[in-house]
């Protein structure tokens, strides 16, 4: 007998030749294992908004991606001088390790601090923040 006259595997045997459906199914589950997460990717790192930035270091912060805690942030929270809402929201604990260069509007990548908190002065001027306060450490950039 002749190896060569015979080829190693015949195509009309594959399934996926016969069943366009089949091709079409596994297709489909090939692209939902390629999906992107919109989720911040690190444990512990979450993308953020400085909603509001009210006078002497008042700030508000929203958490945009990553897991909500909603013993550590406010789920709902109203500012009582422009009647704006928000959710998933706190206040900023420490002031002095945020850089000011971040502006209202501004999304940014952040860890929680749990290290001592750091002293400086800060006016002590009023502006509404949520009930909720959490250190934070900004990232220089997004979590990896």
């Amino acid at each position: 007998m002749n190896v060569l006259s015979r080829p190693a595997f015949s195509t009309s045997a594959l399934p996926l030749r016969s069943s366009p459906s089949l091709l079409l199914v596994l297709l489909l589950f090939l692209c939902a294992q390629c999906t992107t997460s919109r989720t911040a990717s690190a444990p512990g790192c979450y993308k953020a908004r400085l909603e509001v930035k009210g006078m002497c270091s008042n700030y508000t912060i929203k958490i945009l991606e990553g897991p909500v805690d909603t013993g550590k942030v406010a789920a709902s929270w109203t500012d009582e001088n422009t009647n704006k809402s928000y959710t998933n929201v706190f206040a900023l604990d420490n002031a002095c390790a945020f850089p000011d260069s971040l502006n209202a509007g501004d999304e940014f990548y952040f860890t929680i601090d749990t290290s001592a908190k750091q002293e400086c002065n800060v006016c002590m001027a009023y502006y509404p923040v949520p009930p909720k306060r959490l250190a934070i450490k900004v990232l220089p950039s997004p979590c990896p």
